[in-house]
Formats: C-alpha cells, sequence, structure tokens
C-alpha cells in the first residue's frame, strides 16, 4: 500500500509530526513502513515562469530560444533559455524552469550555464518526466492560464507535485489501512488527535426538477444477497470526458496510478481515499432486455447474480474470459459487463465518447472473490481490496463522493435519487473489555479510561462501562478484532510496545527429558569425532519412503500435511540420510560420510507411539588407504564406525558384530553383509550394505554402507568407567594358530572357540589373516590367528604353553572339523 504524507495532513489537521516521526510511529504500531520517498523532488527546486515570446535558434533547426519571466517583477530583464520543445506556449503562457543549481533527481543532472549551438542557456524548461512526476517527457510542462505567479516555487504552486510517501507492508488482517480514511483514523489515535470522517460536498450541479430520477434511469436486482449484501447506484448525466486536473493526475500518480480520464480517475481517487473500490460504467452501453440498446427514455437493468457456465466475459484489460457458475458477476440485459469485485467488462467501459455515467458502490463477500481472482488469474487493486473485506458501512458515503466529484470535473449533474438494495446488516460483534485481565495479559497497569479512550479514537463504541469493565462494539472496518485479547492488543500497540517493560520469564529445565538431550548430545559428538558430518533431517516423511525401505508401517499420520513427501512421522532415520546422500550424488559428490540422530515413532501398546532415539550413519564412496589406492567403503567400515562409537557412548568394549539368521536381515540390508552389533550379549543395533533393491528404488547410482544404534538400548546398558590395570610384570608367550576350515563356518565362531579352549592363559587372541587357493582345498580357507599366553605370578614354561595350545587345535579340530595348515 502506498500512502501519501500530504494526504495525510489534510485528512487530519492536527497532525505535525514530520514524514520521518510518523513512518516510525506507523511502523511501532503494526502498519510496516517499508520504504520512504520524495515524490517531485524537482519541485522544490524548480520555479514557475511566464512565457514572454520565443525565436528560432540562430544556427540549430528544431530549437527556439524561449524568453521568460522568472520573478514577476517587470523591472527584472528576461531570461533566455534554448528549449527543444515543440509544445511552447505562447506568450503569457507558464511553464517550469529549472534554474541554474537546480538539481533534477529524476535525471541525476544538475542545471549549470552551457552553450548550445553557440547560445548560453540559462536554465531548462522541464517536462513531468524530468521533475520526476510521471514518465511522460513528449514536451514540457505548461501550468493551467492563472493558476500560479511567475517566480512562485512549483512546489507552493501546485502543492500535489512535492509529497512524501509510504510504501506501508500491511498484513492480511488489516483491510481498513489500504485507503488513506484508515490511515488517517490510525495517525489520529497514534498522536491522540480527534477526527472524523470527511465531509461530502454537495454535488456541483443537479439535474432539473425535470429530468428523470435514477429510479426511471435503471433498476438494481441482486439475486445473491449471500455474495452481494449491498449494492449501491447513481448516476450523473452530462460530462464530458477529459483529462483531469494537475493536482488530482499528480495525486494518483504519486501513488502509482496511471491518470487516465476524469471519470475513472474519480474512481481510482476513492480506492485509494476510502479503500472501498467502486466502478464506472457507461449508461447507454448497459444493454436492455435481450440485449437491445435501452435509449435515453428506457430504464438500464443492473442483475448481481451468478455466471452461467461456460458465460464469457471481455474485462477492461481486452483478455476473454470463460465464467463458471461460481463467479459473481454484474450483467445488463444482455449479459456479464463485468466479473463482480475483480474488474469491469469492455463492453460498458467509460470511451470519450461517454455522456451517461453510472456509478457502482457494493460490499461483496470476501471468499468469493479471492476464488474468481485465483480462478481467472486477475489480481487487480480492487480484489486485493475487496477479498480481504472492505468496510459495508461507508458505501453511501463513498456514492455521494463520487457524484459531488464528477460534478465538479466533468460539468456533469448529479441525477436526482440513488439505488440501494441491503441486505438485514450482520450482528455488530461485542467484546468484553476487563481492566484487570488487560493488565495481566499485557504485564504493566494500562488506566482503563486511557485504553477506552484509544478504542474511541480506533473508531469502537464503549456501550457500557464500569470502574473495570467495558461493553465494547466493533466496528464495520476491523473484522479483525473479535475478541478481548483483540481489544487488548489494540491498546498495546496505540500505547506503544515500548511502553511495556521488559521481564525475563522464568526458565524451568525439565528433568523428565534430561537423559534422552544427554545422550543424544554425546551421540552427536560421537559421530563428529568419527569423522561424520551430521545431517539435519525431517521428522516428517512420506508414506512410500517408508514402504522402499520396508521400514515399520507408520503409526503417526498427519492430517493436515504440508505435502505428500511429510505426511506421516518417520518409524526409520534411513529416508532422510538417503535423500541427502541422493542429492549429493545428483551433485557429483560421490564421498559421504553422514550422520543424523532423531526419534522415530512406532506403533506403541496405547494410543501414544513408542517413540524411540536412534542414531544412525551412512558411508558411500570410496575410503583414502595411506599410501595405497582408493577403495570402496564396505562392511568392514561400518563394523568399526559401530564399534568406535559404541566404545565411545559406553566405554565398553565387549562389542560383538556377529551376522545375522537369514530369516532375521533387516529388509533394507544385503544379506551377505548384514550385521547385528550387541554389547554385553544384548543388542543395540545393525550395519551392512543396502539392499541393491533399496539402491534402485532411491536411485542411489551406487550402494552404500549404513549403521544403525539404539541409544535407549545404549543407555539401558548403563556406562563402563575405565579401570587401571598394571602393567603386566611377567613375560607373554605368543603362538600362531594356522586353521583350514570350511567356508561356511563363520570366523569368529572359531575365534571364540580358540579363546574358550586355550583357558585363562590366552590373555589375547586375534585373526590376523586369512588365506584361500594354493594348497587349500576348494571351498575351504585358511585362518590364522595370534594367541598371547601370560599368567600372573610366574613365567610360562613352554611345556605349559605347549599343552595348553594342543587344548585349543584338539577343540577346533573336533568341533569344526579344522586342520593344521602345513
Amino acid at each position: 500500500m502506498k500512502a501519501s504524507y500530504r494526504w495525510l495532513r489534510a485528512l487530519v489537521p492536527g497532525l505535525t509530526a514530520s514524514p520521518a516521526e510518523l513512518a516510525a510511529r506507523f511502523t511501532a504500531a503494526g502498519l510496516e513502513v517499508e520504504g520512504v520517498h520524495v515524490y517531485g523532488a524537482a519541485s522544490a527546486a524548480c520555479v514557475v515562469a511566464k512565457v514572454l515570446g520565443k525565436r528560432p535558434h540562430p544556427t540549430k533547426s528544431g530549437l527556439n530560444l524561449v524568453a521568460i519571466d522568472r520573478t514577476g517583477d517587470p523591472s527584472s530583464p528576461p531570461l533566455e533559455v534554448v528549449c527543444g520543445a515543440s509544445n511552447v506556449p505562447p506568450p503569457g503562457g507558464l511553464v517550469v524552469l529549472a534554474p541554474l543549481g537546480a538539481h533534477l533527481p529524476a535525471k541525476g543532472v544538475t542545471i549549470e550555464r552551457r552553450a548550445i549551438a553557440g547560445v548560453t542557456s540559462e536554465g531548462m524548461l522541464c517536462s513531468e518526466s524530468e521533475l520526476g512526476l510521471s514518465d511522460d517527457g513528449e514536451g514540457i510542462l505548461v501550468l493551467p492560464a492563472g493558476s500560479a505567479s511567475p517566480g512562485a516555487l512549483l512546489a507552493d504552486a501546485l502543492p500535489e507535485t512535492h509529497d512524501t510517501i509510504y510504501d506501508i507492508n500491511l498484513t492480511p488482517n488489516r483491510p481498513d489501512g489500504l485507503g488513506h480514511v484508515g490511515l488517517a483514523r490510525e495517525a489520529a489515535a497514534l498522536y491522540g488527535l480527534s477526527w472524523s470522517l470527511p465531509e461530502v460536498k454537495a454535488p456541483a450541479r443537479l439535474a432539473p426538477a425535470g429530468d428523470p430520477a435514477i429510479e426511471a434511469l435503471a433498476t438494481v436486482t441482486v439475486r445473491d444477497p449471500e455474495r452481494c449484501p449491498r449494492y449501491g447506484a447513481a448516476a450523473v448525466t452530462g460530462v464530458t470526458i477529459a483529462p483531469s486536473p494537475l493536482w488530482l493526475r499528480y495525486r494518483l500518480a504519486a501513488l502509482g496510478v496511471r491518470p487516465i480520464s476524469n471519470v475513472v480517475d474519480v474512481t481510482n481517487l476513492l480506492l485509494l481515499e476510502y479503500g472501498h473500490p467502486m466502478h464506472a460504467f457507461d449508461l447507454d452501453r448497459v444493454r436492455g432486455e435481450g440485449g437491445r440498446e435501452v435509449g435515453d427514455a428506457g430504464s438500464h437493468p443492473i442483475v448481481v447474480r451468478r455466471a452461467s457456465e461456460g458465460e464469457s466475459l471481455t474485462t477492461l484489460d481486452g483478455a476473454p474470459h470463460e465464467l463458471v457458475t461460481d463467479d459473481l458477476v454484474i450483467a445488463d440485459g444482455g449479459g456479464a459487463v463485468a466479473l463482480a469485485g475483480v474488474m469491469g467488462g469492455a463492453s460498458s467501459e467509460i470511451t470519450g465518447a461517454t455522456r451517461r455515467v453510472l456509478l457502482e458502490c457494493a460490499y461483496f463477500e470476501p471468499r468469493g472473490i479471492r476464488r474468481a481472482s485465483r480462478r481467472h488469474g486477475l489480481h487487480t487493486d480492487s480484489s486485493h481490496r475487496f477479498e480481504r473485506g472492505v468496510d459495508p458501512d461507508d458505501s453511501r458515503a463513498v456514492l455521494a463522493r463520487a457524484v459531488s466529484l464528477l460534478t465538479e470535473l466533468s460539468g456533469g449533474a448529479a441525477v436526482r435519487g440513488e439505488l440501494h438494495v441491503e441486505a438485514p446488516p450482520a450482528p455488530q460483534t461485542v467484546a468484553q473489555l476487563r481492566s484487570g485481565r488487560m493488565d495481566a495479559l499485557l504485564g504493566v497497569h494500562v488506566p482503563f479510561e486511557e485504553a477506552l479512550g484509544i478504542l474511541r479514537r480506533l473508531g469502537f463504541t464503549v456501550r457500557a462501562s464500569d470502574a473495570h469493565t467495558a461493553e465494547v462494539a466493533v466496528p464495520a472496518h476491523r473484522p479483525d478484532v473479535t475478541r478481548e485479547v483483540d481489544l487488548i492488543e489494540e491498546v498495546a500497540r496505540v500505547r506503544g510496545m515500548d511502553a511495556i517493560p521488559v521481564v525475563l520469564p522464568r526458565v524451568r529445565p525439565s528433568r523428565e527429558d534430561a537423559p534422552r538431550e544427554t545422550s543424544a548430545r554425546k551421540a552427536r559428538a560421537a559421530g563428529v569425532q568419527l569423522g561424520l558430518s551430521e545431517a539435519v533431517t525431517y521428522s516428517f516423511v512420506s508414506r512410500a519412503s517408508l514402504e522402499k525401505l520396508g521400514a515399520p508401517p507408520p503409526s503417526v499420520v498427519l492430517k493436515n500435511p504440508l505435502s505428500v513427501e511429510q505426511e506421516v512421522m518417520r518409524t526409520s532415520l534411513l529416508p532422510g540420510l538417503l535423500d541427502a546422500l541422493s542429492r549429493a550424488r545428483r551433485h557429483g559428490e560421490r564421498d559421504v560420510r553422514l550422520f543424523t540422530v532423531g526419534s522415530i515413532f512406532l506403533a506403541g501398546a496405547g494410543d501414544l507411539p513408542d517413540e524411540r532415539l536412534l542414531f544412525a550413519a551412512i558411508l558411500a564412496g570410496e575410503r583414502a588407504p595411506y599410501l595405497g589406492k582408493p577403495e570402496p567403503v564396505d562392511a568392514w567400515d561400518g563394523k568399526g564406525l559401530a564399534e568406535g562409537f559404541v566404545r565411545r557412548m559406553t566405554g565398553s568394549a565387549a562389542i560383538e558384530v556377529e551376522r545375522f539368521a537369514d530369516a532375521t536381515v533387516p529388509p533394507h540390508l544385503h544379506p551377505r553383509g548384514a550385521a547385528r552389533v550387541t554389547l554385553g550379549g544384548a543388542p543395540v543395533g545393525a550395519l551392512g550394505p543396502l539392499h541393491p533393491d533399496v539402491v534402485d528404488r532411491f536411485d542411489l547410482g551406487a550402494g552404500a554402507i549404513v549403521v544403525e544404534i539404539d541409544l535407549a538400548a545404549l543407555d539401558a546398558r548403563g556406562q563402563k568407567l575405565p579401570r587401571y590395570a598394571p602393567i603386566p610384570r611377567f613375560p607373554a608367550t605368543t603362538r600362531d594358530l594356522a586353521l583350514v576350515v570350511s567356508d561356511d563356518v563363520p570366523a569368529g565362531e572359531v575365534l571364540a572357540a580358540v579363546r574358550h579352549a586355550a583357558g585363562a592363559l590366552a590373555a589375547e587372541v586375534t585373526l590376523f589373516d586369512r588365506f584361500v587357493g594354493g594348497a587349500i582345498p576348494e571351498g575351504h580357507r585358511s585362518l590364522t590367528f595370534h594367541v598371547v599366553y601370560r599368567a600372573e605370578g610366574q613365567t610360562l614354561t613352554d611345556a605349559e604353553v605347549d599343552a595348553q595350545h594342543a587344548k585349543a587345535v584338539a577343540a577346533v579340530a573336533q568341533r569344526f572339523g579344522a586342520t593344521l595348515r602345513g
């Protein structure tokens, strides 16, 4: 919304605040002024001059030497300027001179004495574009005769040429701010000034008593009172279509509206003044029944109705529209002539031949206007206001003001009477205001009479009140106020938010969620320590992503999701990570190391879901070994990540990673690489390569390794504190054991058997080599273990070590059929 500071000053006579002060006060009260600029800045430096004569330039064709009087003093010598405009008026005409030293911001120039084709020019005669008044640069600005005296500043002679314009960002709940009347009411309330609606003057001319009244010229029928509860019409005859006077043209131009003609400009002026759109029809082009011409003596029908399916309408912009039954139209006897509240039709627009004008001022239901505007792609100044809600009570004043202005500016005469079709008014909203509730909500005491005074200045009516309670009736121009808290907000913003003291709220940390938050913070720190980057993913995912992953079905479904991609609460952390991986690979990033910490929501025993806190990581691309060639990450990288994470979280070394039984492999993991992570024998997570089907469904392009750890399961195991172990006093004895076993025997089971059979003397058993081929039979492999024997309090003899080692060999040979590798 663009607003004129000069216009607001005229509407609020006692307003003395500067443009900057008023802008700051508006912003503090919730009407955010996003920008302030000066319209016609050059008019404060340019003066009115009178043409004394002109003659052709002696050497340059197309140029004239214009003698002007710039002071109005007969004793002052005339000034001569060079001018190339073709519309220099004859002697006595008034023009605008930019004297030496004047700056023209619109063109970014400062006027200096200069020689043009050998003749020195002492200034410049200006066009509207050079003055920053419009885009018209075809000729110089010629002022009406007698409108000013030579030597007067243009800003003083024609005040509308110099103004401060506000760009106000209005929220949709403040339709009253879409007109200068509403902004003036707001300014008066903010500065404690008395204010009343602008006085509407009587028409300059009335139609003779013998001329027909409005009832004989037109009829109004409203067939849909729900969508159009109020419709008013008035007429002016004998109009002459002409350009508007300069003051009106510049007032519109300053607010971004292109002047068209006196009739159309009046409707646009009232839209900007009251924020209530209206429309002007050429009465002689309004058709009668069957589309026939009515003539001067007939009555022109105006019908407000729903459109017929497929009915056509060509709007003022020349675009054809096919209407639907939900569209509300203004129709005559031949069909639709306007899309109600949005845009008029070309069939009855104002032209240079118009002599009789029918003015419309109505109230249309906002939701219907909003649907029609979006359906037809027509967002106009009219629809912008109607779809937010205009004041239904000001339609008579707007109509009377339009008739008055039109008779003044077009030479027309007002037709006697007006036509008004009005449904019963809706009950007025009444809200209670309590002093105690207001003080409690604002945190500061507000004198009750001061609060009621603020509301009265804003147009509210106090019906009944005592020292602490009042019944407040809400005016029609404030449809956003419906409750007591809205009244309190009005009082707070007018008094100023800075009048409310700043009090820091008491912080009460939640003890119940402290362990959970501690675990989450610790997990994030562990992930970063392991060289991963955290990915923050949404808790909302699509059903399709969970189905593609084979995750548990969702237990929490959103009733009003933002999109189909965020319709359920996740039952796995992997969809978000896989989306991040897919996005990274689309951007050419192949090596990805990501983790996330968050909750999943599984079906619970009762009404509430079972919320579990998990850690999930994904590894993709290649590892870069030291002094070696890059190799793709595999399940062993996932195993190392899982062990490192669990060890950092619990401090325990009792971590086991073992293969899943075939029937228990999670559906999103590859059966040949999936493994269960256990801690002290209890399962705490899973890892492995993604199943090829999952890779294809998520369009990842290549595989990846994923790790999932249940943080609640880790917390249940507790935190193991590190314990000091003394340095061994006696040396150890080592033996290497190379065993040939079948390929279907897990190496982990062999290692466990060796450790058990070697007994308490075996301090450490490590698998350090795997070999196939050569002398190893097909379907078998060689596993080599490094066994460290040590005893406390003595040095072991070779005989003791050999005896214990033989037991280990015999045990694995008996259990797995293992043989020693020669």
